[in-house]
């Protein structure tokens, strides 16, 4: 998390508006300003003073992947060679299974979740884009048994 520009500072109706918005993104500006206490015209201006300041970055679904067919939820340790690190990111950044990249600190520099519909198209992804990437010189792989919580937003 590299930013150079200092945190946007939030108040409490903030806090409560993001917190309702975490729980009901599709809540309209009139049932918001009713619980809020403000009016819609308000609580509208502030959410999209926190739009526009980069604190709610989109709205959007959350899908439960099984749901779908994709029995595979894995998570990966990626080792690379500090030179490739920006090109292995890039690329796998790119990948649609990839859900989630962190530069991590430690011995294993990339961690990663993937969603695949199977084992083998987890194992196509290893073997055709993974590991033909330059600098990988260890991945390890953790498959995901039970899901107890899988928190969206944050903690306020």
């Amino acid at each position: 998390m590299h930013n150079d520009t200092p945190p946007v500072q939030i108040d409490d109706i903030d806090r409560r508006i993001i917190k309702i918005l975490n729980a009901n993104g599709r809540i309209s500006y009139t049932d918001l300003a009713k619980e809020i206490g403000l009016s819609r015209v308000a609580v509208q201006a502030r959410v999209q003073a926190l739009q526009e300041n980069g604190v709610i970055e989109r709205f959007t679904a959350v899908i439960n992947p099984e749901k779908i067919g994709i029995g595979v939820s894995a998570f990966f340790n990626v080792e690379v060679e500090p030179k490739h690190l920006h090109e292995a990111a890039t690329a796998l950044a790119e990948e649609p299974a990839v859900t989630s990249l962190y530069h991590m600190t430690g011995p294993s520099k990339l961690h990663m979740h993937g969603l695949f519909q199977n084992n083998q198209e987890m194992e196509t992804f290893l073997k055709q884009k993974l590991y033909k990437l330059p600098g990988i010189t260890s991945v390890d792989c953790q498959v995901l048994i039970t899901r107890y919580k899988s928190r969206m937003g944050m903690r306020l």
